[in-house]
């Protein structure tokens, strides 16, 4: 038998469009003496189906709403369902709903005439029913206060006493599922990291959907310019942690984390989003959205809204901003159709995945599809272009490289055309215009408008600063990257970013650090390991450069600085057969490494003939061509001059 001086739990199940009376329903219960659990309760993340499992096995009763909605809502016809076998349903109807098939043997409570008091007699027959089914008597009733609402409570305020032991064991939910208590206060009042929404359909393949979710609340808080977001990869860090909420939001550098789930059942959607306050670890807001799956652009805007209103608080309340629909579309070159957004998401699911051709083939077959469901979805379009220009730098030959540029600037141009104040398509133009039109004065305008609307975006960001650093604009880089940094500084791609704004400035020795963080972060990641050996292989450390070297894994760059590091060891011979493998087993594909090794060699004629080859066939190796240390024994002929005049870049 049940602790009898233990507080009777209840379970309250109930769909959204019922979420209102079962506010007060919860009110007058514990009015009554009752402990309530209900889904505004429940914890963040992954923990959210184990949370509902859990509750529903340490409650003493089950009281479901029937109602119009609720009986065709498939979570609460789950949670009856654990009820009923659980021999601990309480059914209460609403709305005069008979009770859908399965559950007609339970007499339910009509609940039509109630007018919301603790004391009427309806609400007596429900607090007796939940004792029965319990097994306890009833206690007395608490005072009643005036005015009592049922509090905007928390996930951490949740089932206490005999219940709490199972809770525990079952969720881990007294305390936030990452925990809360382990790391300093972050300090930055106005800053949020949107971490992974977890998928709980049951159903792996539908993690594109939660991910995708996710970060398009992200991206729409990002362009609040109020508020500071962390960037994507820096909060995926994340997604499997056990860490606590305070630690995390410590490594982040946030005073705030937002955590959700996301359920797919048929054409329903239910997003769950918690705000974690990132110096107690307890939730600031909370709220489940229980929608059709046509609704999901009104939940990520709601959730926005919602998230930069909790937030007012730390910023001006007028600059907290409300999202809404038209100008977010045009800020985020969105869609309003479901199939084209499920299309878009899968593409970049595999886009980011960077596992092959096929992969990126496959990305691009999505962006595509997304663009055929819907003309004027401008992401699809700058993803599409996106996903040209990495299949022409990373895998098509040299004479293909053209033809995938010139359709990725016309998508990146059509998505400007759609959403002119879409800050991603500028950077996009951007970076295909510079790396593959060797077009130095045309990239700068979308770039420059690019950073403006893209303020806090960490990759827009990053794009700009490598762009100006490269165009000897040095304090544009910094102060860019610095953005770049703030909001992305646990992606190792990042400090890549901003150890080659150093180099660029010739600030050797600074480069280091970033790279070394990159690598702390990812050990064989490609290009960092010869970036240290180019900045200390300029600094004088041979020995150093060259156990950098041998670590890189792309070996086109390793070859590159094996070579120079041999010439400048006094290794004539091993220079030179490093340069003969490099041109072997790559060819015209590395021209400009070839332009490196033979003007440190000091073969000027033939490095200036492989130049301007380099250039005719569009290497995109010569963005570096500025500032190149390596090409420094070439900058006096007028050749060279005439050829960075050329590309946009002074000598």
């Amino acid at each position: 038998m049940p602790d009898a001086a233990a507080q009777t739990t209840i379970f309250l199940s109930y769909c959204r469009a019922d979420q209102a009376r079962a506010r007060q329903l919860a009110g007058v219960l514990e009015q009554a003496g009752l402990k309530v659990w209900w889904d505004t309760l429940i914890e963040g993340g992954a923990a959210f189906a184990k949370t509902i499992e859990a509750a529903l096995g340490a409650s003493d009763a089950v009281v479901v709403l029937w109602s119009a909605a609720s009986v065709a809502s498939d979570w609460v016809l789950d949670e009856a369902a654990r009820g009923r076998d659980l021999r601990k349903l309480v059914p209460l109807s609403i709305d005069g709903t008979e009770s859908p098939l399965g559950f007609r043997q339970y007499q339910s409570i009509d609940l039509r005439g109630w007018r919301g008091g603790a004391e009427e007699a309806v609400i007596q027959a429900v607090v007796r029913a939940v004792h029965a089914v319990a097994g306890r008597a009833p206690p007395a009733a608490r005072p009643q206060t005036r005015g009592l609402a049922v509090p905007d409570r928390t996930r951490r305020k949740l089932i206490l006493g005999a219940a709490t032991a199972a809770v525990v064991v079952g969720g881990g939910f007294l305390v936030w599922r990452r925990g809360a208590f382990n790391a300093a206060a972050p300090t930055t009042g106005n800053s949020v990291a949107v971490l992974p929404f977890d998928n709980i359909s049951g159903d792996p393949q539908q993690a594109y959907f939660s991910d995708g979710l996710s970060e398009e609340v992200r991206a729409t808080l990002a362009r609040n310019h109020a508020l500071r977001v962390m960037a994507q990869s820096s909060s995926s860090q994340f997604r499997a942690s056990e860490e606590g909420a305070v630690s995390i939001a410590g490594s982040l550098g946030v005073a705030y984390l937002l955590d959700g789930s996301v359920r797919r059942a048929g054409d329903t959607v239910r997003v769950a989003a918690d705000l974690i306050d990132g110096r107690t670890g307890f939730s600031r807001w909370s709220e489940v959205f229980e929608r059709r799956i046509d609704d999901v652009f009104a939940v990520q805007r709601e959730i926005a809204n919602a998230v930069a209103t909790a937030l007012a608080a730390q910023v001006a309340p007028a600059a907290a901003g409300v999202v809404d629909a038209q100008s977010e579309r045009a800020a985020a070159g969105g869609t309003d159709s479901v199939p084209a957004f499920e299309a878009y998401l899968r593409g970049r699911a595999l886009y980011d995945l960077s596992a092959d051709e096929a992969s990126e083939r496959a990305a691009l077959a999505q962006f595509d599809a997304a663009i055929a469901l819907d003309a004027q979805y401008a992401a699809a379009r700058s993803a599409r272009a996106r996903s040209l220009t990495t299949i022409a730098n990373q895998y098509a030959a040299v004479g293909e490289h053209a033809a995938l540029y010139d359709q990725a600037i016309d998508a990146a141009q059509r998505a400007i055309a759609i959403a002119p104040e879409f800050a991603d398509a500028h950077s996009t133009l951007g970076f295909i215009l510079f790396q593959g039109r060797l077009d130095a004065r045309g990239a700068r305008e979308p770039f420059e408008r690019s950073s403006r609307l893209g303020a806090g975006e960490a990759t827009v960001q990053a794009r700009y600063a490598q762009y100006s650093a490269r165009i000897g604009r040095e304090q544009q880089a910094a102060e860019a990257m610095q953005r770049a940094v703030q909001r992305d500084p646990l992606n190792p791609l990042i400090h890549r970013a901003a150890a080659s704004v150093e180099y660029a400035a010739r600030r050797y020795t600074e480069s280091l650090a970033p790279l070394r963080k990159a690598l702390e972060m990812n050990a064989r990641m490609s290009r960092a390991h010869a970036a240290m050996g180019d900045a200390l292989l300029n600094l004088g450390s041979l020995e150093a450069a060259r156990a950098a070297y041998e670590a890189e894994p792309v070996a086109d760059f390793r070859l590159t600085g094996l070579a120079i590091l041999e010439h400048r060891s006094g290794n004539s011979d091993a220079a030179r057969a490093a340069l003969a493998l490099l041109v072997a087993e790559l060819g015209d594909r590395v021209l400009y490494q070839q332009v490196q090794i033979l003007a440190q060699l000091g073969e000027s004629e033939s490095a200036i003939e492989r130049l301007l080859k380099a250039h005719a066939s569009g290497d995109s190796g010569l963005i570096y061509a500025r500032n190149d240390p390596f090409l420094d024994p070439l900058r006096g002929d007028p050749r060279v001059v005439g050829l960075l005049a050329q590309i946009g870049f002074t000598a």
